[in-house]
């Protein structure tokens, strides 16, 4: 008779923590129900239990209102989530880069580990690791606040702490104006980028004799990193024109993703017969070891951005 009551309850525990705390919520759920059908229908049954459990409400709902003022994470220590988590993931950006360019695995075991990766895997890695740092610290949160004791946490600072500075204020026209000024520029390069692969299958060139041209880069690879470095033109002009006529930052956040994932493709791009031009051994290890180190530093740079404005995101949220 009462497997649907059975079932509403067990439903309604999914969203509560606490054995024993739960066990009591319950079995005070069960207790109102039954006498509510009881008093409201003339008895228990499978019919009146259905009605009672229907205006009852929503299983995620009833747990709602017994979790009123018991949050996961106490309202004081939601600063402290982003700043915990910006901090760490500062920290594993680094050792990412370091990981990439001197070769070694980083343990400080239990919050990071740092496997010897590649170029490629280390710009895919670095979304993880800030999934994993977030993690961290929404649990440590989590025990503390559950703990119920008063804990003086302290407040990692980042030079000039940005909480303490104020952004000059912006006007919304010079900002409009600005973008579409910025995206008539991406614009035309993005359109002379596309008109020189349509002509010559490259955009990388030796001479600037455009009737005669010389590919810097062999025919196959030519096609493959210019249509990388295209799309990263075309990327950033979309941004532009989506800020002249939207306000948000998850044009910013989309913008840093898909530059990230670009970059990614680049730096996964085999060196081996690269160039259409002969280049001696040691100017080779060289230029491969500037372009790597310079796209690590853009790529960690944009994820910095992101991150940002994924913060600066979810103050917004919390804010309201």
């Amino acid at each position: 008779m009462f497997e649907k009551l059975d079932a509403y309850l067990e439903e309604i525990s999914h969203f509560l923590s606490g054995r024993a705390e739960r066990g009591e919520i319950l079995s005070e759920i069960r207790s109102h129900i039954l006498e509510k059908a009881e008093q409201e229908h003339s008895g228990i049954t499978s019919t009146s239990l259905d009605k009672v459990i229907a205006a009852y409400g929503p299983a995620r709902s009833v747990a709602e209102k017994y979790l009123d003022g018991r949050p996961i994470i106490a309202p004081a220590y939601k600063r402290y989530l982003f700043r915990y988590t910006t901090f760490l993931f500062a920290i594993h950006t680094f050792l990412t880069v370091i990981a990439v360019i001197f070769k070694e695995n980083f343990i400080m075991f239990p919050f990071i580990f740092m496997p010897r990766l590649g170029v490629i895997e280390a710009v895919m890695y670095l979304p993880t690791a800030f999934l994993t740092d977030l993690g961290i610290v929404t649990l440590v949160l989590y025990f503390i606040t559950q703990s119920g004791k008063d804990f003086k946490l302290p407040w990692p600072r980042f030079a000039v702490d940005l909480d303490e500075v104020k952004p000059p204020k912006k006007s919304i026209l010079a900002g409009r104006i600005a973008s579409i000024a910025g995206a008539i520029v991406m614009l035309a390069i993005t359109d002379f980028a596309l008109y020189l692969y349509v002509r010559h299958h490259t955009i990388f060139f030796i001479n600037m004799n455009f009737t005669a041209p010389r590919p810097l880069l062999t025919p196959e690879a030519g096609q493959r990193v210019s249509l990388i470095v295209i799309a990263m033109l075309a990327s950033a002009t979309l941004c532009l024109f989506a800020k002249i006529f939207f306000s948000s930052r998850w044009i910013d956040v989309t913008s840093n993703a898909v530059g990230l994932v670009l970059i990614g493709l680049l730096l996964g791009q085999p060196f081996d017969n690269l160039f259409a031009v002969t280049v001696p051994d040691g100017l080779l290890s060289k230029i491969k070891f500037g372009l790597t180190f310079t796209l690590l530093c853009i790529a960690v740079m944009i994820t910095i951005d992101l991150i940002k404005n994924l913060i600066l995101i979810g103050r917004k949220r919390l804010a309201k």
